[in-house]
């Protein structure tokens, strides 16, 4: 197995904080329930609420590529995209410690 860690970071137009906070914890609740996805974070930046960070494990590349055939993943990407203050980012990452076995499903 080769875990997948994806870091997005969004820059959330300041007067639509709370409606990109919605929006996100719906697709990231739907996203929690993905047999492929072990972890699905939003973190908000303590001295920048408009700063925000998904932080997304995948089992491997195929689950990262069947979330993004969600229909929960296109209505938040469809929703929250006029509400960013510039494009979102993405950078993947490999797993290291622990190791992948700890992941393993029971």
């Amino acid at each position: 197995m080769s875990l997948l860690v994806v870091h997005v970071d969004i820059a959330v137009a300041a007067d639509q904080v709370e409606a990109f906070h919605a929006a996100t914890a719906a697709n990231a609740s739907a996203s929690r329930l993905e047999p492929g996805i072990l972890r699905f974070d939003v973190l908000t930046d303590r001295a920048d609420p408009t700063h925000v960070v998904l932080v997304e494990v995948y089992r491997d590349d195929a689950a990262a590529a069947a979330h993004k055939e969600t229909g929960h993943y296109a209505t938040w990407r469809d929703a929250v995209a006029p509400m960013m203050a510039r494009p979102r980012t993405s950078v993947k990452y490999a797993n290291v410690s622990p190791g992948d076995d700890a992941f393993a499903m029971p």
